[in-house]
């Protein structure tokens, strides 16, 4: 246990805890995976209209800090090899900090809250050890959260530049989502804010230039390429590096439109908590396709929590 570390990522819409040893293996990943598990627990539930983490919220989210907690006693994993991070939902509430210094007094986690620009980097980390060198040498990577989206050109793992939005799922369900099935009008509008959003991000680029290849990361666009498959149980390795063209995800974009909420919940590589989310994440890639003219995007399951557990592996 002496090689084991371990990384918790904190979002707005899901909380992932990641125990690992360090991988010796040519070609393989960094990490050979003790322990993975998530919950959907919408910290930032409410944040949009209020500013501030809602109690309800919170105690789901100590709830399974709890867990998280006793999986890494279990584990053999100390405080000081756990790397929990916390992004948008956190660093926008005014009682953030509050949150967690709770956290840490009843189950013992140290929380660090990270800026946009080092979640960004992080998740450049993470994703670009499992993608294929030919993806990597010159691609945007946008990571989709609950309360934001980074956007980080890069190339061979060096970041050209990272730019975070307040641009999330939660976020976008609680502000223009108001009908089920969803209405063109919603939709539209989604998109309308959304576009707003990347050309904030363009005029953020220097150069305003899009690079070759398009790379997604985080639960919304694996759930969406699992989906695809129809891959149930869930297999990162299937994921990785999955290629979507832009008339599946078109496809697919149609077919979960014309549902209901409960219609997509049935759906079983949905998981509980994601059918009304599942739509602003639609939303984003959507505009995203339509503002720089990709033909397809390529899926990694890596990101932010792996990113995360190279930091505090020094792997």
């Amino acid at each position: 246990m002496a090689d084991r570390f371990a990384a918790i990522d904190i979002g707005s819409n899901t909380f992932r805890l990641l125990i690992a040893e360090r991988s010796t293996q040519s070609g393989h990943t960094p990490w050979n995976t003790v322990c993975y598990t998530h919950r959907i627990i919408r910290l930032g539930e409410g944040l949009h209209h209020t500013g501030m983490l809602a109690e309800t919220a919170m105690l789901r989210a100590l709830k399974a800090f709890a867990e998280f907690s006793t999986l890494l006693q279990q584990h053999g994993v100390s405080t000081t090899r756990t790397f929990a991070t916390a992004t948008a939902a956190m660093r926008e509430a005014a009682n953030g900090a509050d949150f967690r210094d709770r956290v840490k007094q009843e189950t013992g986690i140290d929380i660090r809250i990270i800026d946009g620009e080092r979640e960004a980097r992080l998740s450049l980390s993470g994703a670009g050890a499992v993608l294929t060198p030919s993806t990597r040498n010159d691609m945007l990577l946008f990571d989709i959260g609950g309360g934001s989206t980074e956007f980080i050109r890069a190339s061979h793992q060096l970041c050209h530049d990272a730019i975070s939005r307040k641009l999330g799922v939660v976020r976008l369900v609680e502000a223009h989502l108001h009908s089920d099935p969803p209405s063109a009008a919603d939709y539209q509008a989604m998109l309308t804010t959304i576009d707003t959003h990347l050309a904030e991000v363009e005029s953020f680029w220097r150069d305003g230039k899009a690079p070759a290849y398009l790379v997604g990361t985080a639960g919304t666009v694996t759930t969406l390429a699992a989906t695809e498959l129809d891959l149930c149980p869930y297999d990162a390795g299937v994921i990785n590096n999955h290629r979507m063209s832009r008339s599946a995800f078109e496809a697919l974009r149609d077919r979960l439109m014309r549902m209901n909420h409960a219609e997509r919940q049935t759906i079983r590589t949905i998981e509980p908590g994601r059918a009304d989310l599942i739509i602003a994440g639609l939303a984003i890639i959507d505009a995203i396709f339509r503002r720089w003219h990709y033909d397809c995007m390529y899926v990694v399951d890596a990101g932010l929590l792996e990113g995360a557990w190279m930091e505090i592996s020094g792997s």
